[in-house]
């Protein structure tokens, strides 16, 4: 007690001037002291604030976007669906609603409201907890883009702090334009934008006032009140942002009458097609290594492709029918061939329990353009892309690279090749061919004596018809699709330049020059065949197959721009000739199914080893378009009452959907070209009185001197 009375006689002793002094020294201390404790708070607080500056800089995260040839929307590339767009062209009432909203003072503040941060306060102190936020535009911009979702005194100093410096640094028509493409509305999409299309499927541009008041409504609880989760929430809410808009002056009573009789969306918008997804993702894997995945993926790109939108969703349907109606018709053969425990022969039907798959795709002839690709019937089970990954025989259609290199070593249309039994043997080295071996009865007496020998190797090729049709001509053999005319010219001209042939026309695959090669037995893809047979088409130019036009940045800045990779693989001359028998293959061969769409059209079938694979590659004088079909697993497709045939038959329908409306083109005859007509059966020049006569074209000189009769022509 002796301390607290001499601090009491103390204070007595002192006059009152004196006490008035001390009692101020000490508020000034303690106020000091608070004053120091505060400012380091408040330095704590602030010294990792982000700069303002980078908002110049600022971009979100964009959404690519891919487009086709016609400015339809395939596909995008996001992280966050948002799209960025400058002021003039969001509409007024959409500006007008979120300002009647969100922020009525927004023209007259200086980046806060003191009144709404108090009101807050008390709330929060009521409540004893950060829960009213009172933040203006501004405040909640500074918050989105800056700061970390979170409620704390600290972060509502920073948010505070950074609204003043972005109020002194930025007009309110560039805080108010950040804003509407910054707020987020929910299922992943920001910005009014992309909200626009998600919501009602539709531009921004063209968002009605209901429209706008609506997403102005999601703003606060985007997933409470989305029309999609709880349509009459976000009809209050709707209503409530149309009384707001008509008491701000914005609109008027008959105005919010009419928005608010607007019908509410009921199911979300797609903001892609859903369709061509093995497109979408073979443009994926050429940009990303490009451009990286930050810029692809939240750069705002534009990708303006070669695609044709319209012949993408014909192909995908009628692909999926053909290939469909065909599973339930092997399904219905497995099981009754389960039933029949006594049956020798089910035809194949249980080769697979896999689902049939297929591939398609098409080019443009003149400049090499993707029009349509179609990997596979369903991307979501499987992403392997048949057009371009697959690598599987293309059989017969492979024989129009032996055609090209028989024409370069001087054969004709006209000219006589044999269709009769042959045998090959491996001296080791090479296969060769056994001589004297012309006949099956030759043959079985040449291979006996090796028969079971393993070191040497015997093969003897046939036709899938087991017959022999003897000399026929060159025309007759590609219609037919003769196996043994193939080997015959393969053996006379060399696997070497047939290989070569192919590879010039377009095909990368590595090929074994063996006398099989013209059997189609090296492996290949669609893309790279449609391409090799679209060379023939072009008058002999090749052109590289692509699939972008254009790329764009967000700003509009063209980032690349594809032009067409042309060169010049076989005369013109030589490509009409063998495009001319291969509309032959359609008018009278293997591929006359086509031939029901009535216009002039060249194509090759084709049917693997065992048959695995069914191709149908065909022509018209602008498009090339390859049709393939087969089991992932390699197994054998049912051939007891399907052929390649069922590939010529769904090519036949897409194609038949798409050039509905396209004139009727033939092929154009160059320069050099001459038209006899000859008798089929033998080679020569008709007479009046032969049989089986054709009109065909020949390279000038080239074209028979000689009548069927062996008379010389006079």
């Amino acid at each position: 007690m002796r301390p607290l009375r001499r601090f009491f006689d103390y204070l007595d002793s002192l006059t009152a001037r004196e006490l008035v002094l001390k009692a101020v020294y000490l508020v000034a201390a303690v106020s000091a002291v608070f004053i120091v404790a505060a400012a380091l708070v408040m330095h704590k607080i602030l010294s990792d604030i982000p700069s303002i500056d980078k908002l110049d800089e600022y971009t979100p995260s964009l959404t690519s976007y891919v487009y086709d040839i016609n400015d339809k929307v395939i596909a995008e590339f996001s992280v966050e669906k948002r799209a960025l767009l400058p002021l003039n062209m969001i509409p007024v009432d959409m500006q007008n609603a979120v300002i009647a909203m969100e922020d009525q003072d927004f023209f007259r503040h200086w980046g806060i409201s003191p009144k709404g941060i108090v009101r807050a306060a008390l709330r929060d102190l009521l409540h004893q907890r950060i829960a009213q936020g009172a933040s203006t535009l501004t405040q909640q911009l500074s918050k989105n883009i800056f700061l970390k979702r979170e409620k704390t005194i600290s972060r509502k100093i920073k948010e505070v702090v950074l609204a003043l410096e972005i109020e002194h640094n930025f007009s309110k028509q560039e805080i108010l334009t950040l804003y509407l493409n910054q707020i987020y509305f929910g299922s992943g999409v920001y910005g009014v934008q992309s909200a626009s299309h998600l919501y009602f499927g539709k531009d921004v541009s063209e968002l009605t006032l209901g429209d706008c008041a609506l997403l102005t409504g999601m703003i606060p609880s985007p997933e409470r009140f989305s029309p999609f989760n709880s349509p009459e929430r976000a009809r209050q809410r709707r209503s409530l942002v149309l009384q707001r808009m008509r008491e701000e002056g914005y609109i008027t009573a008959a105005e919010e009458k009419a928005a608010d009789a607007e019908p509410i969306p009921t199911q979300k918008f797609s903001l892609q097609s859903g369709r061509a997804a093995y497109f979408v993702e073979y443009l994926r894997q050429i940009l990303e290594p490009k451009y990286g995945t930050d810029q692809l993926w939240k750069g705002g790109l534009k990708i303006y492709t070669t695609l044709d939108l319209s012949m993408q969703t014909i192909a995908e349907d009628t692909m999926e029918k053909y290939l469909e109606q065909y599973d339930q018709v092997a399904a219905q053969a497995r099981a009754a061939a389960a039933k029949d425990s006594d049956a020798q022969d089910s035809g194949g039907v249980d080769g697979s329990s896999e689902t049939l798959q297929g591939a398609f795709v098409i080019l443009d002839n003149k400049t090499g353009a993707i029009k349509a690709m179609v990997g596979g019937r369903d991307f979501q089970k499987s992403k392997f892309n048949r057009v371009t990954q697959a690598a599987r025989q293309a059989g017969s259609t492979f024989k129009p690279f032996v055609w090209m290199a028989a024409l370069q070593s001087g054969y004709t249309p006209a000219s006589m090749i044999d269709d009769s039994p042959m045998a090959y043997y491996y001296d080791g080295k090479d296969w060769r061919l056994l001589e004297g071996a012309t006949d099956q009865y030759s043959i079985n007496l040449a291979i006996q004596p090796f028969v079971g020998n393993k070191d040497f190797n015997i093969w003897v090729p046939n036709d899938f018809d087991g017959k022999f049709l003897g000399r026929i001509t060159m025309r007759k053999a590609l219609e037919q699709s003769r196996n043994l005319a193939s080997i015959y010219l393969v053996t006379h001209v060399g696997p070497a330049l047939v290989a070569d042939v192919a590879h010039r026309a377009g095909i990368k695959h590595h090929l074994d020059a063996v006398p099989s090669i013209g059997l189609g037995t090296s492996l290949v893809n669609p893309l790279e065949m449609a391409n090799a047979f679209s060379t023939f088409a072009n008058g002999g130019i090749r052109t590289e197959p692509f699939a972008i036009l254009r790329v764009t940045d967000h700003d509009g800045r063209v980032l690349e721009e594809d032009v067409p990779d042309e060169s010049e693989a076989f005369s013109p001359q030589l490509s009409y000739v063998l495009v001319n028998m291969m509309k032959g293959v359609v008018q009278r061969g293997t591929g006359i199914r086509a031939s029901s769409l009535h216009r002039p059209i060249a194509g090759k079938t084709g049917t693997s080893q065992d048959a695995k694979d069914m191709w149908f590659i065909g022509m018209t004088p602008d498009l090339t378009a390859a049709s393939w079909m087969g089991y992932d697993d390699f197994s054998s497709i049912p051939v007891k009452d399907w052929s390649s045939s069922l590939a010529v038959a769904w090519w036949t329908d897409i194609m038949g959907q798409i050039l509905k409306d396209q004139p009727v083109r033939d092929f154009p005859v160059p320069d050099g070209i001459v038209f006899v007509t000859i008798d089929q059966d033998t080679g020569k020049l008709a007479l009046p009185t032969s049989r089986h006569k054709i009109l065909e074209a020949f390279v000038k000189g080239t074209e028979p001197k000689e009548f069927s009769d062996d008379t010389p022509a006079q």
